[in-house]
């Protein structure tokens, strides 16, 4: 499950997550979310590193046409709905309790021949990934999935287990507290790991990881 810390209070940002709706404009398309704060806290509202990963992708113009693609922690499952419009085979993941509201958005975002390439699937990281075959995809996306340090153990082995020599890992996040930069430095004593973009307005970076000493231009 993608998650964040969130304070109760006022302001645009709190109503934004509080909103029952959030649109958003992305590889020609209108997309309509609905959201559930009340019920589902963090994995029903949209979060800025989720954005600023799908503009990258498409701003950057990085071929998706016919790749094998996985989202971990997919919440709202913005980025993997924009990630299938993009033109790739997308298997989105969060936790159980999330996939029936994540498959709603899904389902009401892409168009009928477009369905069969997006596929929702339960995934808690480090248990039963041997229901994901090992190294097969191309890339592997997350967007602000790097928060709880209790996770980070599983969620590097669920990388680990997810990636070949090919596999292009990109994560965007923000650097929040200092076990953010603690789960970055073990992602480098396993994968050579670059900051590919930046978003100083919402800022959120986003970090490119392959294993051993690839970097591959996409």
């Amino acid at each position: 499950m993608a998650l964040v810390p969130y304070e109760e209070g006022g302001g645009w940002a709190a109503r934004q997550l509080h909103s029952p709706s959030a649109t958003f404009h992305f590889a020609s398309r209108t997309i309509r979310l609905q959201q559930d704060w009340r019920r589902l806290g963090v994995a029903a509202v949209v979060w800025d590193a989720a954005v600023v990963l799908c503009a990258y992708l498409e701003m950057e113009g990085i071929d998706l046409r016919d790749r094998s693609v996985i989202e971990l922690g997919a919440g709202t499952g913005l980025l993997g709905i924009v990630v299938t419009l993009l033109g790739a085979h997308v298997t989105i993941t969060d936790r159980a309790a999330a996939l029936e509201f994540l498959e709603s958005n899904v389902q009401a975002n892409l168009p009928p021949e477009l369905r069969h390439r997006a596929v929702v699937k339960e995934l808690t990281w480090g248990k039963d990934l041997d229901n994901f075959p090992p190294g097969a995809f191309d890339f592997v996306l997350g967007a602000d999935i790097v928060y709880l340090e209790e996770t980070f153990v599983e969620l590097l082995q669920t990388l680990e287990h997810l990636c070949s020599e090919r596999t292009v890992i990109l994560l965007s996040c923000r650097i929040r507290y200092e076990r953010d930069l603690k789960f970055l430095k073990m992602l480098r004593e396993r994968f050579s790991v670059s900051e590919v973009h930046y978003d100083s307005s919402k800022d959120v970076h986003i970090y490119k990881a392959q294993r051993g000493s690839r970097k591959d231009d996409f």
